[in-house]
């Protein structure tokens, strides 16, 4: 059998070289277990990785902040207080009854033009016409009584001088003539009473007299009959307080808000202020007004304070009734063709943005330059809740200002710059 080695050997030789024999291959390792060190470094790469693919999910599906804005510009900017009052006449007559009694008859009634001096009511004057009768003749007896008196006097007088001559002469005595003196005295001074009794008489006559013509209602004013709270046959009595009657308004084409105004804003308003309301019969028009009087006098409704703020105005076309409800707006500031922001945009602030100490007139608004929100410091004057004065800054009319944010998924996140 042919060896490629090219060396003869027997089977079995004990004396062949050992490189000959062929040597089996070695037997498979079993893994050695991994270390402690081994099973922390395997976790924290597990957990890098889950954390990294959870940031990169969140970031792809959370929104964008997309930022609203609004220009800046030029216009008037107004401050103004805002109260609820109610329209009136500005000068309201109560008419009333100065005496009790049953109305027999009403000549005026709801909208009716008056006079001065005008009947508009009448009470029923028999019991005091029957009280002017008898003081008349109360005056009568006390007249006829100074007549009788006066003679009485004569007669007293001559029977004086009578008995003043006979006493010369003693022909009387002078007990005579001191009585003819004493009657004669007492004749004077009954003139005296009975002259004082006629204007007694008289005073009670003038007395009856007026409660007499009190029955009759009349206008004190020319005006506008408002109000009328009787009616024919109703009994007024006037015994401890005066009845109204009819109200009469003097003036319906002038008249005037009665605005409540909160003590926390009666320190704006000044005699002259311009003022605007508006009423619920004419909710598209508004009315002109001006402040002509700040009342001192405080009312209080549970708790709280207001203070009374007369409103004129000019009603020729009669459109305002009294009692409407008028929203009012009391102008206290003005500016005009200023530089002015939204309000809104002063108060905004983006995510993460740190707020700043609140300074009078300081503020600051952001906008976006290359895309990114950036505080602009301002200097503030005006505000009316709408829009604020930019007094300085550096921004200019037709620049935009962000007023608010929202999320959207088709714009990218932003870092604002402060």
């Amino acid at each position: 059998m042919n060896n490629p080695s090219g060396l003869n050997t027997a089977p079995g030789d004990a004396t062949a070289p050992a490189a000959l024999v062929p040597t089996p291959p070695p037997a498979p390792q079993p893994p050695k277990p991994p270390t402690r060190r081994g099973w922390l470094i395997v976790s924290a790469l597990a957990l890098v990785a889950a954390t990294g693919i959870s940031l990169w999910r969140w970031s792809s599906s959370a929104p964008a902040v997309q930022y609203v804005e609004a220009a800046v510009s030029r216009g008037d900017i107004t401050r103004t207080v805002t109260a609820t009052g109610t329209v009136n006449p500005v000068l309201t007559i109560i008419v009333g009854s100065y005496v009790s009694g049953v109305i027999k008859e009403i000549s005026c009634d709801y909208n009716t033009k008056v006079k001065i001096g005008q009947i508009c009511a009448k009470i029923d004057p028999a019991p005091y016409q029957t009280v002017v009768d008898q003081n008349k003749a109360n005056l009568l007896v006390a007249q006829a009584q100074l007549e009788k008196d006066k003679a009485n006097l004569a007669y007293a007088q001559l029977t004086y001088d009578r008995n003043e001559r006979l006493a010369r002469t003693n022909a009387v005595s002078k007990d005579a003539l001191d009585n003819a003196k004493s009657a004669l005295d007492q004749a004077n001074a009954q003139l005296g009473v009975d002259r004082a009794t006629i204007a007694q008489r008289e005073a009670q006559l003038a007395a009856a007299q007026v409660n007499l013509d009190y029955t009759n209602i009349v206008s004190p004013v020319d005006g506008t009959v408002v109000s009328r709270n009787v009616t024919v046959g109703q009994t007024v009595a006037a015994s401890f307080q005066t009845p109204t009657l009819f109200l009469i308004a003097t003036d319906l084409t002038q008249m005037q808000v009665d605005a409540n105004v909160s003590e926390s804003d009666i320190g704006y308003i000044k005699y002259g202020n311009k003022a605007t309301f508006t009423v619920d019969a004419f909710p598209r028009r508004a009315f002109d007004g001006t402040v002509s009087q700040v009342r001192q006098s405080p009312q209080t409704v549970q708790n709280v304070v207001t203070y009374d703020v007369v409103v004129g105005v000019d009603n020729s076309d009669l459109s305002l009734k009294p009692g409407m409800t008028a929203e009012t707006r009391i102008t206290i500031d003005a500016r005009n063709d200023v530089l002015r922001v939204p309000s809104q945009a002063l108060r905004f602030v983006p995510a993460g943005a740190p707020r700043l100490e609140a300074r009078p007139n300081q503020g600051r608004v952001f906008v976006l330059r290359n895309g990114v929100p950036t505080a602009v410091p301002v200097t503030t004057g005006l505000d009316d809740d709408t829009f604020a004065e930019i007094v300085s800054g550096d921004i200019k009319q037709g620049d935009k200002v962000i007023i608010s944010e929202r999320r959207d998924t088709a714009r990218p996140v932003t870092m604002p710059r402060f």
